[in-house]
């Protein structure tokens, strides 16, 4: 029997982060519900590179202006609505962050944001 091919849909992320008094901060948002802690990321628009869009996706969500590293971190994958998502990651250095976004952002110190990360991806 043959297994069903399906579509894998491409999204971009950034990890943005700080470094404050030598400890490194990584920025989380929270989804729409409140529910839970995430990154910011997002699909990619046609005519868009992953790191533009990735980036794109932090000021959005977070209001986070800096420059993407263009050196991909890595990827995962995940289902939603029964789609299938890749999520191309990419580390933002934060150089500003504008108090004028949509979606309710907070620093936190690396552990939390490691172990709110791997919880994310059922880990």
């Amino acid at each position: 029997m043959s297994r069903k091919i399906s579509k894998v849909f491409k999204q971009s992320g950034v990890i943005p982060y700080r470094v404050n008094n030598g400890k490194i901060e990584i920025l989380l948002i929270t989804t729409r519900n409140f529910q839970h802690w995430v990154i910011p990321k997002g699909d990619i628009p046609n005519g868009m590179s992953p790191p533009a869009s990735a980036a794109k996706e932090a000021w959005e969500e977070a209001g986070v202006i800096g420059q993407v590293d263009t050196k991909e971190l890595g990827s995962y994958k995940y289902r939603k609505g029964g789609k299938v998502y890749r999520v191309k990651m990419y580390l933002l250095p934060v150089e500003m962050l504008s108090e004028d976004y949509p979606l309710i952002s907070t620093i936190v110190n690396l552990s939390e944001a490691l172990i709110q990360f791997m919880l994310f991806l059922g880990l």
